[in-house]
């Protein structure tokens, strides 16, 4: 990291992974939950995908956050500079064209979208090989993404059984089937174990 002085200077050469984030009682962040299937995208779920709030990916203490985010499709995602030193969003889709685009110091944010969905690809900083985050662009806004303590909320799901996925880069993904009635809340706990 020292060789480059404006990331060695924020974090005083100590950057953690962020592929394994344990919170009190090993509640584990960083896990991808979504309604895999069983979910009919019709036009008005496509209508709140077009007015959704732009997402945020900061490059902030050379290092990308949120590590793990979902975005739906056509929603802008817009990633920050404000390290004062040189970085580039190298995503590498495989649906959605893949950019490589540089962010100087004095470029200090740039906006995109992705057209199609797409689940979990890296996004990179070339110039920083520790640099990593990964993006799902997903056809419905029914995600979420677990903090430390291992919560996660997924709003305003209609009636219907689904299948949830709760997905980690490291950890094998895990599976639930859950049936969803009207005006009610329903509650999932995701087990995993401990990489080999």
């Amino acid at each position: 990291m020292d060789a480059d002085p404006v990331c060695y200077a924020v974090n005083k050469g100590n950057v953690q992974s962020q592929a394994i984030i344990l919170g009190d009682n090993n509640t584990l962040g960083n896990v991808f939950v979504y309604i895999k299937s069983g979910l009919n995208v019709d036009n008005n779920v496509k209508r709140v995908a077009q007015i959704a709030q732009e997402a945020v990916v900061n490059q902030a203490g050379c290092n990308y956050s949120p590590h793990v985010i979902g975005v739906m499709v056509g929603q802008k995602v817009k990633f920050f500079n404000p390290d004062g030193t040189l970085h580039n969003v190298h995503a590498l889709c495989k649906i959605n064209p893949e950019f490589n685009i540089a962010m100087p110091d004095f470029r200090k944010e740039m906006e995109v979208t992705f057209d199609k969905p797409e689940f979990m690809f890296p996004v990179r900083c070339d110039v920083h090989p520790w640099m990593q985050a990964w993006v799902a662009v997903m056809p419905h806004p029914f995600f979420a993404v677990t903090g430390s303590d291992g919560q996660f909320e997924i709003k305003n799901v209609p009636a219907g059984t689904y299948e949830i996925e709760a997905w980690h880069e490291k950890l094998k993904s895990k599976t639930m089937t859950i049936t969803v009635a009207d005006n009610s809340t329903q509650h999932l706990d995701f087990s995993f174990s401990e990489p080999k």
